[in-house]
Parts: C-alpha cells; structure tokens; sequence
C-alpha cells in the first residue's frame, strides 16, 4: 500500500534529465498541454526498486558515477525499508520516478562503497574553500554524527513533491530513533547537483531567435558565472545550512557533451556535484520552509519536525 497519493499537473513524461534545461515551450508542448498524473509514495522495497535505484544513482553523480559500485548503495538503501521513499505514478511493482534516503556513515563504514564515497566526497571537498570544513564531518572518527541524504528524481517530478519525501523522512528518523536503531545524528549531508551556463561548440545560427533560461540562478559563482539548481529546494536548504557549495567532477564530459544536456543553441551546460551541511536541529525547520515555499498541496501533519 503505498504511503500516500497525490496528484500534480505534470508536463509530458520523461524519464531522464536530456533536455532539462529548455526554453520558451514549442508549438508541439502547448499542443500536448499538461497531464493530471497521479503519483504515489512508497517505501523502498527489493524485488522492484534496486534497478531504478542503480539507474538514479548513475544519474545523481553523473559521470563520476562509475567511481562507485552502485549496486552495494542500492543494496544499503533497500537493507533499510522503513527510512525513505520512493515516488511512481503505475503501483508498487513499477520503476521509481525519484527516491530519497538516508546512510549513517559510521554504521557502515567498514563497507567498501562507503569507504569509496566518503573518500570521493573527502577529496571533491578540497577542491572548493566553502566545502573545506565538510572534509572534517567526513572523517569517520569525527565526534559529530553524520547522515547522508541521497535523493535524486526524473525531470517530470515537479519540486512540489520533493517536501513531503524530506517530511516523511524526518518521521522516520524520529520512529527509528525511538526504537533504538542507530539513526541520531548531528548533521545531515545533502549530496546534490547544479549547473553553470557554457559558451556552446555549435555553430550559432544568428537568424534563429535566442531563448531565455528559465530556472533560478544564483549569482557571482565561480567566476562571475550564474550557477543553477536542478534540485530547486536546495536553494532553501542553503538558508539554513552551515556549509555548501559546487564542486567539479573528477572524470570530465566528452567534448560537446555539454551541448547535448541543453535544448539552447547559445549555450551548453557544465553539470557539477554539490554538497549541503546542515544541523540537524536546524534541519525541520528548512523542511518547514520547504514545504512553506513549494507545496501547493496539503501536506501531513505538524510531527516530528525537529529531529536532533
């Protein structure tokens, strides 16, 4: 049964992040118009979700994915059914359209992949000044306790269904920590994306109208260079973070690659990994906020928000 239902207007389906980031909308999209699409949240579950999960997963850490085995992620996350969820739109025993997580660290860190992914995210670390005090967190001897978020989700999955994951989320924790189980932490980790605009290898036709970007931006990055978000709600996360920030993939995108991510003709995109530190006292309260600013539906009751 799955945990809730909720309906959005969605765009067309799609089931990867090709053409993300587009223009002003084609005679064709206004033809096709909007799609009453159901969707329903579930638990993770191992004889249906450890494909999708693999297949998120490759698409999270783009093309530093094959650091990682991701099979031994997916495995940790489906060890765990009760924390996280998973959104589909054709029942329980369909592909994951999105999921969201969460691994404590030092619980599995005798496991090769957490040792691989603690070591990558050490090292991406070092490469930016604002996510140098991270490396700290990241050292499993450290006295704080740190949670990795996970989540990563299809492009038809509209930011409006992305607060009700991190509020069930939290209950979860809280439900697993009154029961014993290992889930009190003192920071949460948030492994993310974002994107820069790049000057494009195609030839421009200058005949052909220019579009404009349509996500939100954040100024003054990376040499003056606009950074955007593919994941809108971690703009919120950051207003209550102690540390963030965008780092460069260690493996680098084949030549024109950047142009094949991006519907524009003036511009490619250069897609980065981000990371987000939060407290954990501090954590409801961007959910709250989250929720406050994108949900455009009700959402579930006032529980469990701090979770420390």
């Amino acid at each position: 049964m799955a945990k809730r239902k909720m309906f959005y207007d969605s765009a067309p389906e799609q089931d990867s992040e090709e053409g993300i980031i587009s223009g002003e909308s084609s005679s064709e999209d206004d033809e096709l118009g909007e799609v009453r699409q159901e969707f329903e949240f579930f638990d993770p579950q191992a004889p249906w979700d450890f494909e999708g999960f693999k297949r998120l997963l490759r698409q999270l850490f783009d093309v530093d994915a094959t650091s990682f085995h991701l099979g031994a992620i997916a495995d940790l996350i489906l060890a765990q059914p009760l924390l996280g969820s998973t959104i589909k739109t054709e029942g329980n025993e369909s592909d994951p359209h999105a999921f969201m997580t969460i691994l404590n660290l030092e619980e599995h860190k005798d496991q090769p992949v957490i040792k691989d992914l603690t070591n990558y995210l050490r090292n991406r670390a070092e490469t930016n000044s604002t996510l140098l005090p991270i490396k700290g967190f990241l050292n499993l001897e450290s006295s704080s306790k740190l949670g990795l978020i996970l989540t990563e989700r299809w492009v038809n999955i509209a930011t409006e269904l992305i607060p009700p994951m991190y509020r069930m989320l939290l209950e979860e924790i809280s439900w697993a920590i009154a029961d014993k189980e290992p889930y009190t932490f003192t920071h949460y980790l948030i492994v993310s994306k974002t994107y820069l605009a790049i000057p494009s290898l195609l030839n421009e036709d200058t005949n052909r109208p220019k579009k404009k970007m349509k996500p939100r931006a954040k100024q003054g990055v990376d040499e003056g260079k606009s950074m955007y978000y593919f994941h809108p709600e971690d703009e919120v996360l950051e207003r209550h973070a102690t540390h963030f920030g965008s780092f460069d993939y260690i493996k680098q995108a084949a030549k024109g690659e950047s142009d094949s991510k991006s519907t524009f003709h003036d511009f490619g995109i250069k897609q980065r990994g981000h990371l987000i530190l939060i407290e954990a006292a501090k954590f409801g309260s961007a959910v709250k906020e989250m929720e406050i600013e994108f949900s455009s539906h009700p959402t579930v009751p006032d529980a469990a928000m701090e979770v420390s």
